[in-house]
């Protein structure tokens, strides 16, 4: 597993490292429609209904109870249909699941926010309900709306390889190849994900690029009734946010982005900013610990090197070194959770990786009876969908000695993942990188986090230029972790100061 854009709100709220999963039935596959359109050219927008027929944006929710475990009766959900090819907007459609709790004022309503939480993959129907508690305050004027983006979860989620593959693909691949035999090994485990991918999904993958999800997303503002699209995007989230306020600028409501994606960036570019970001926050967590820098990284590459030489056994499992890096990285998501950091290395360091391998369980989405919820499937059908870059080996390997300088930890993992990730793959990417540019759209608050591992700073900074003068407003939280509102009291009030009362913060606002 990559280290991705993965679960902002889950590892926020402290629930990720607790084993919280994914769930839900995937729908059938719909029949096959032609490659999805291209991307307008910067500034181009279509028009609102961008040739819709009637019976799409006439549609009108069956809102029924929610089905499944601590929903509250609050809560209730529908389906909206979606054309599978925007290009072809009366051909075949496929489902896209909301889940809904109205605005509690009976005054003031301002209208529907919709949430992305991340990954590329996040169920938003599952989550949502989950977290409300952390937007109380905006669920008073808001209808609080989730959702599971086409090609995830209730959406016709993508599903790549059974439970025991992919069992089985953790145990033996090494992710950190160092030997011709390990690197032919790690490609080939990669091909044959993404050939799963194709036997079983199919008609899907083609088209779960984020461009066509943000063409989703102003269907189901029209669906929904509203104007304009009130959206709070988290990491992953992010990036479908200034994909719409490009391809709609004109139907931007108010928008957040918080744990910002960098829009300007290519695979490697992405790759080597969470290489720095990575190692950053865990040498801020090995500070607080009264260890230097050097120190702390020195101890945990050589926990490294002898895992790779022999994985500690924990049960009928091993923890390799991949999976120790894993349980490493989720720790960083969250200042709440070095304490657990500090507890698995410990035990790590004593012979029981125990600890270490359920941390990367919990970002695996694996749960006790090894099971394995399938976001990591929709995560990669939606990254490949839409990166139309396919680093070879031998730039990977390339990549290799400047990843490591800049991080002895994460560098190599995150060196071959560029490589990895979309090796082989069935279907070509959309774009190197996506658009952002939003010239006339309404201000955008763009909130970036200085000590953010998964979508570093910088990255906040580069979409408020992307999006244009006007348009992208950024705020900056001086702190730890992946994701601010909620943890930040400073941001939490700048946003819902914009978000309920449309105060728009200067450029540059610092909070922390």
């Amino acid at each position: 597993m990559r280290i991705r854009r993965h679960l902002t709100a889950l590892a926020v709220g402290g629930l990720l490292v607790t084993g919280c999963t994914e769930t839900g039935s995937p729908a059938a596959s719909p029949a096959p429609g032609p490659s999805s359109p291209a991307t307008p050219a910067p500034g181009a927008e279509p028009s609102p209904a961008a040739g819709l027929p009637a019976a799409l944006t006439g549609q009108r929710p069956d809102w029924k109870r929610c089905e499944g475990d601590g929903i509250g009766d609050e809560w209730r959900c529908a389906t909206v249909k979606v054309p599978l090819d925007h290009a072809e907007p009366s051909g075949a459609t496929l489902p896209v699941a909301l889940i809904r709790k109205e605005a509690t004022a009976r005054k003031g309503r301002i209208g529907s926010l919709l949430f992305n939480f991340g990954g590329p993959g996040a169920s938003g129907v599952d989550i949502l309900p989950r977290l409300s508690g952390e937007y109380g305050s905006l669920g008073e004027r808001y209808d609080l709306v989730g959702f599971d983006p086409r090609g995830v979860g209730r959406s016709s989620g993508v599903v790549c390889r059974t439970d025991a593959e992919q069992a089985a693909a953790e145990a033996r691949v090494d992710s950190t190849p160092d030997t011709p035999a390990e690197e032919a090994a790690y490609l080939k485990d990669a091909a044959e994900f993404g050939a799963g991918c194709a036997r079983r999904s199919g008609a899907v993958i083609p088209h779960t690029t984020t461009s066509a999800t943000a063409r989703d997303l102003d269907l189901i503002r029209q669906v929904l009734g509203d104007e304009k699209l009130h959206y709070f995007g988290i990491s992953y989230g992010t990036q479908l946010g200034g994909t719409y306020a490009h391809l709609f600028p004109r139907n931007v409501g108010r928008l957040v982005l918080d744990a910002v994606v960098d829009p300007t960036s290519g695979t490697a570019g992405h790759a080597r900013h969470q290489t720095v970001g990575f190692q950053r926050a865990l040498d801020n967590y090995t500070r607080s610990t009264g260890r230097t820098p050097a120190a702390g990284t020195a101890r945990i590459t050589t926990l490294l090197a002898a895992l790779d030489r022999r994985p500690l056994e924990v049960g009928d499992r091993r923890l390799t070194e991949g999976l120790a890096i894993t349980g490493i990285a989720v720790t960083l998501y969250s200042e709440s959770s070095w304490p657990l950091l500090t507890e698995a290395l410990e035990a790590a360091g004593a012979g029981d990786g125990g600890p270490l391998l359920r941390l990367a369980d919990s970002y695996n989405d694996r749960d006790e009876q090894g099971h394995y919820a399938t976001q990591s499937h929709s995560q990669r059908a939606i990254s490949c969908a839409d990166s139309s870059e396919r680093p070879t080996a031998a730039q990977a390997r390339a990549l290799v000695p400047e990843f490591r300088r800049l991080s002895p930890v994460f560098g190599a993992f995150l060196a071959w993942d560029t490589a990895g990730w979309c090796a082989g793959w069935p279907v070509e990417g959309e774009a190197k990188t996506p658009a952002a540019a939003a010239p006339g759209a309404a201000p955008v608050l763009v909130v970036g986090t200085t000590g953010d591992p998964a979508t570093p700073y910088e990255g906040a900074e580069r979409m408020a230029r992307e999006l244009g003068e006007g348009v992208g407003i950024l705020v900056t939280n001086k702190g730890e972790g992946h994701g601010a509102y909620g943890t930040s009291a400073c941001v939490t009030r700048t946003v819902d100061a914009y978000l309920l009362d449309g105060k728009v913060p200067a450029y540059g606002t610092t909070c922390g």
